[in-house]
């Protein structure tokens, strides 16, 4: 039994004559009588019952054809499925993504990629930025959301989508806090809350950086790996924090944050869209199209135009 027999014996059901589920089959009458009849031995029992004006499906037919159908359905699903995986309109795409991602990056990416592409599926999972890179390495992501510039980008195709700034997280309650900027400089004295190396060697690194280009070596007094982490020791008073501005979307009572306003000309941190080069994912291309094209016109300042109405 085979998707051809299936399908002849389905439209044969459906016409309930020889010759026009031929004629609708596109073939001679004489071959589609001896497909039916050879499935009907390989079944063991007929499936219609010949008559002068036609064909009648048998109990053991009438048994057959809803299954035949679904049968034949997922067939052209599964067609359907791969032509549109070739032509990247759908397919799944591992993305990992770093979580100050979630904060307004995938709230305008998401919505915008499911009008344009309803087929294309994301696997979503947080990671930090060494183990999205290392991730891609594995293959366990096919593309990833991170922090930027990346320390090491050598074998990866690192693509920026956003430019964003530290700002200073203080506690409410600190003296800092009557201010609504301040040069990094003038938190040399305070204790900060920072990132770990073996964590997050690239952000760790961004931020300790951040403050040497100011002119000073920080006092570690704790360490944490995600923001909200950070945000909340701040909040009780343990030190304050370098974070990227984007996070005051996401900011906590009892802090705020500071702009500096010593930040040094080119140093900035933002997003980036990380991938192997030379890949054939067309799912991933189709994804990384849209993801530029709404960094860019975000970019400029105009709408996304890829938002659904």
């Amino acid at each position: 039994m085979n998707l051809r027999q299936l399908r002849q014996f389905v439209t044969l059901a459906e016409t309930g004559n020889f010759h026009r589920a031929a004629e609708q089959l596109h073939m001679a009458q004489p071959p589609l009588s001896v497909s039916i009849r050879k499935l009907e031995e390989e079944l063991g029992c007929p499936l219609f019952e010949r008559t002068t004006a036609g064909v009648l499906l048998t109990p053991a037919g009438e048994a057959m054809l809803a299954d035949a159908r679904i049968t034949l359905l997922h067939a052209e699903r599964c067609r359907h499925a791969v032509q549109d995986v070739r032509s990247g309109e759908g397919g799944l795409v591992k993305l990992g993504i770093i979580g100050s991602a979630t904060y307004a990056m995938l709230p305008e990416l998401i919505p915008s990629l499911r009008a344009r592409y309803p087929k294309l599926e994301l696997e979503l999972s947080e990671a930090t930025s060494s183990e999205i890179l290392e991730g891609l390495l594995t293959r366990r992501f096919d593309a990833g959301l991170l922090r930027y510039p990346v320390l090491d980008p050598s074998g990866f195709e690192i693509l920026p989508l956003d430019r964003d700034d530290f700002v200073l997280a203080v506690s409410e309650n600190s003296p800092l806090a009557q201010r609504d900027a301040i040069a990094l400089s003038e938190a040399a004295g305070e204790p900060f809350i920072l990132y770990p190396t073996d964590k997050v060697p690239g952000l760790a690194a961004l931020a300790m950086m951040r403050c040497q280009l100011s002119g000073f070596v920080p006092r570690v007094a704790q360490e944490a790996m995600q923001v909200h982490t950070i945000m909340s020791l701040v909040a009780s008073g343990l030190g304050v924090g370098l974070v990227a501005s984007v996070s005051r979307l996401m900011m906590p009572r009892g802090i705020k944050c500071l702009t500096l306003t010593d930040n040094p000309p080119g140093f900035h941190v933002g997003i980036a869209l990380a991938r192997l080069p030379g890949g054939n994912n067309r799912a991933v291309e189709r994804f990384t199209e849209h993801v530029l094209r709404v960094a860019r016109a975000s970019a400029q300042g105009i709408p996304n135009p890829d938002s659904p109405v």
